[in-house]
């Protein structure tokens, strides 16, 4: 049984009040939440339900770094505040850590190595907590969350009780899951658990790690890698706490191995991995800079100089500006190569 279960026998009382949302999102939106709580102890969630069953919506927050919010939300907003990370088991084959769905990501990476259990390295950085984790699928330099995912405790908002699901239940695909699917708000993840394989091996393949001098030579540690993302990272994507961001706002495009040669005979430079259904993974990226949005700006939302999947708020932007410029992209992108750009955030 998770260490983050639910205590249904002695519930805890939620009094929603109102909160300014501006900082509690990465894109620095002003937005304000009529009713809000913050969500610290486990024995908290029957009550959450109760409130939400009264409520026009649940939106459940996390780090914030994946939504664009709007200047008022009329729903319930509820923060996952739960903390806690530990060693379930050694196991020949993996070390079974479970981390609270309030921590923070790039911490709970951090901790991780520190501790000697390796296998998340690739995925430090990523802003967010553990909890948002599994709903995005989070991935990068190699690495997705679901090759280290073991299991996850959540709440259910509607019916009112707490859950095991493994990865199947999960239904992870390309920063993908059934929680992007399910009704909005049905779903507080309380709780995740990784199996963090034994002996471990570094994932070297991304060409930015293979590049990176720092990795060069014999056999890296799990260290060497944690700090190479993080210098990769920096040098690429603007911080949050100076430009508002959501990190990268559009998905890499899967497409067949049709279209991706019928679109490599046009464009020759086209950038594409193979993936192992056969399809192609196109680079975003590289298709808004190819369409000239690399540095350029609506208003006070903008794309970042250096990174063309990330939009910015230039100062004082609101989720119109935001999405104005991601339907000027997409028609860009869409008009040139015919490939369709879908936004990561959610937009509420």
């Amino acid at each position: 049984m998770s260490n983050f279960s639910v205590n249904t026998d002695q519930p805890l009382a939620l009094s929603p009040v109102s909160q300014d949302l501006t900082r509690l999102n990465t894109l620095g939106l002003a937005s304000q939440a009529v009713a809000f709580v913050t969500l610290e102890d486990p024995a908290q969630l029957p009550a959450l339900s109760q409130l939400a069953s009264q409520a026009a919506f649940l939106l459940v927050l996390g780090g914030g770094s994946n939504l664009v919010l709007p200047r008022q939300v009329d729903g319930l907003v509820a923060r996952v505040a739960f903390k806690g990370v530990r060693l379930l088991e050694a196991r020949p084959d993996a070390w079974l850590i479970e981390a609270a769905g309030g921590e923070s990501w790039h911490g709970f990476v951090e901790t991780c190595v520190n501790q000697g259990w390796d296998g998340l390295e690739n995925l430090a950085l990523i802003p967010g907590t553990v909890g948002a984790a599994p709903v995005q699928n989070i991935g990068a330099y190699g690495v997705e969350l679901q090759e280290r995912f073991h299991s996850l405790t959540a709440w259910d908002v509607r019916a009112g009780r707490q859950v095991e699901m493994s990865a199947a239940d999960c239904r992870f695909s390309y920063r993908d899951s059934v929680f992007k699917h399910d009704e909005p708000g049905r779903w507080v993840i309380t709780s995740v658990r990784f199996a963090l394989p034994r002996p471990w091996r570094p994932v070297l393949g991304y060409p930015d790690l293979q590049r990176h001098a720092g990795l060069a030579g014999e056999a890296p540690a799990a260290r060497d890698i944690f700090d190479a993302v993080c210098e990769i990272r920096r040098a690429k994507l603007p911080d949050p706490a100076v430009t508002g961001n959501a990190g990268s706002f559009f998905k890499n495009p899967i497409v067949s191995a049709k279209v991706r040669d019928a679109l490599l005979g046009r464009f020759p430079g086209l950038v594409s991995y193979a993936q192992p259904d056969g399809g192609y993974k196109l680079a975003a990226g590289w298709l808004i800079d190819q369409c000239g949005w690399k540095g350029r700006a609506l208003g006070a939302a903008g794309v970042h100089e250096r990174q063309a999947l990330v939009l910015v708020n230039r100062g004082g932007a609101t989720a119109a500006d935001i999405m104005g410029l991601a339907h000027a992209i997409q028609a860009a992108v869409s008009e040139r190569y015919g490939v369709r750009l879908e936004p990561e955030p959610v937009v509420v």
